[in-house]
């Protein structure tokens, strides 16, 4: 998994690129939501569109992502989430805990 990231509008969008499977690739992906928090930048959107494939790890990281930012008063969101992944999302019910877009830009303008 390639992680990249921008802030546009005081919203940090993180752009994974891959597999989300975990491992150390993963790890990065936590490190980088502690290290934006403790820089008090707590609204994150993850752009999905670029995953191909996430696993139960990559579910628990998303999980442990929206956890820790909202008990930084912070936000998580979803954006561009690919079939494959909204089926999981469905079939697992977090299609009810996250707040998905369709494009970085909507889920932008909803913070």
């Amino acid at each position: 998994m390639k992680l990249n990231h921008f802030e546009k509008g005081g919203v940090v969008v993180i752009e994974p690129k891959g597999k989300i499977m975990g491992g150390p690739e993963s790890t990065a992906l936590h490190d980088l939501l502690h290290d934006l928090i403790e820089q008090k930048k707590t609204n994150v959107i993850i752009n999905l569109g670029k995953v191909d494939w996430m696993n139960s790890t990559g579910l628990g990281l998303l999980i442990s992502g929206l956890t820790t930012l909202r008990k930084s008063d912070g936000e998580l969101r979803l954006a561009n989430v690919t079939e494959k992944i909204q089926s999981l999302l469905t079939i697992t019910k977090l299609v009810t805990v996250f707040k998905s877009f369709d494009s970085v830009d909507e889920a932008i303008d909803s913070f």
